[in-house]
């Protein structure tokens, strides 16, 4: 089977519905987020809507017609519904104003947003925006239920300033939040949907004193596009981050740690039954014997450190794994700046992992901090295959790529 590539939004159909309500801006730029994504995006704008935003507005992102109540009823009415639903991938509506949610709930059909809604056998995402008392009323919280057993993906609101100047829940939930939920509904039915993959990233804090830690240069970026990528491919995913300012991708259950015994403590925790632990965080080898207690004053000259070794995680596992059966594969990362394949091999020997992903961090277009890496992937049968310089995004991939490839040599 071809592996895929690049985000489950590119070449998908979007059906966005926009309903009349002030969040309309936030609308188009979705609208122009999905498109940047390679989606087909084919818009309705309900008669409130137009009061709002213009159908150019929307046109001018999508590069594609943009569908009115007037086009129910053109010479093409009696089937414009039909083609609008049953050639979308996803039907979005966004926002979806109380009186939208009560038509798609009760099966109410008097606009073409709503008879394409009533047509459409794709998924179904909506994003509520409404004034706070009009969401928590019973009859809008009665409507919402009712599409949530229906299937619906309802996606916030969220809490913050509304348009009557009240401050509550209400709000559209932001353009890039909405782009993480849609990315992950239409990875549904991926290669990896079904499978639970574990990913650490970042590097650890061990602390000196109160204030001083001693820690690495490591971004997270490389654990956090391991996290999304699997996210794209169906995968149910726990995120074990250290101390790293980055977005949790949408879906992923995030663990925040500082020290390596609490990335430990995390592994431990989220690896029974799962199929795959991909270790791309960077573990301190090295703590402080002891944390002062009191900070360290400059006056008193430099403090004498004893180190000592931090719990070895992938050693761990691999004992766990030899007992249990799990993690059914074990994916190791080496940052070496010499023999950076002799080290990798000899790594992945010693740690008992199926896959090592080597990396030289001498390079400067490569590794920590950078958006790019160039990395040599190896595995427990020999095989050594060095890649280009690539995004990290694409070396998550073809990480995945070859973890699915030992779950289908061990029968799973």
């Amino acid at each position: 089977m071809e592996f895929p590539m690049g985000n489950p939004i590119k070449t998908k159909r979007i059906l966005l519905g926009i309903t009349g309500s002030i969040a309309c801006y936030k609308a188009a730029d979705l609208a122009s987020k999905l498109s940047q994504m390679g989606a087909l995006v084919d818009a309705i704008l309900t008669q409130s809507a137009l009061q709002f935003i213009t159908p150019l507005t929307l046109q001018s992102v999508t590069g594609r017609r943009v569908f009115t109540d007037s086009d129910l009823w053109d010479r093409e009415g009696h089937v414009v519904h039909i083609g609008l639903a049953h050639n979308a991938d996803l039907l979005v509506i966004a926002p979806a104003t109380a009186n939208t949610l009560a038509k798609i709930a009760l099966g109410i059909a008097d606009n073409l947003l709503s008879v394409a809604a009533l047509a459409a056998p794709c998924p179904m995402l909506v994003a509520p925006a409404m004034d706070g008392g009009m969401f928590t009323h019973p009859a809008t919280q009665a409507n919402l239920e009712i599409l949530r057993q229906r299937g619906a993906i309802i996606v916030g609101p969220a809490e913050g300033h509304l348009a009557s100047g009240q401050l509550g829940v209400g709000r559209m939930v932001e353009p890039v939040d909405l782009l993480g939920h849609i990315r992950l509904a239409l990875a549904r039915g991926g290669l990896l949907q079904g499978r639970k993959i574990v990913v650490t990233a970042g590097g650890n804090q061990e602390p000196v004193d109160p204030v001083r830690v001693l820690s690495n240069r490591s971004s997270g970026k490389q654990g956090f596009a391991l996290a999304q990528a699997a996210l794209d491919l169906g995968a149910k995913v726990d995120l074990i981050a250290g101390p790293v300012c980055l977005e949790t991708p949408v879906g992923a259950r995030r663990m925040n740690v500082l020290t390596a015994e609490e990335m430990l403590s995390a592994v431990q925790e989220s690896t029974p039954q799962a199929d795959a632990l991909i270790m791309a965080a960077a573990v301190a080898d090295f703590k402080p014997a002891r944390s002062a207690s009191e900070k360290f004053k400059r006056e008193a000259g430099p403090p004498r450190l004893e180190l000592i070794p931090t719990p070895d995680i992938l050693a761990a596992v691999a004992d766990r794994k030899a007992k249990t059966g799990y993690p059914k594969v074990t994916v190791g990362f080496a940052a070496e700046s010499q023999k950076v394949i002799e080290s990798a091999g000899a790594k992945m020997r010693s740690k008992r992992v199926d896959i090592m992903v080597a990396n030289d961090i001498t390079a400067l277009d490569a590794g920590f901090g950078a958006d790019t890496n160039r990395v040599t992937l190896l595995d427990s049968r020999g095989e050594v295959e060095s890649l280009p310089l690539m995004s990290k995004y694409e070396v998550a991939e073809a990480v995945l790529e070859r973890v699915l490839a030992v779950l289908r040599e061990q029968g799973q």
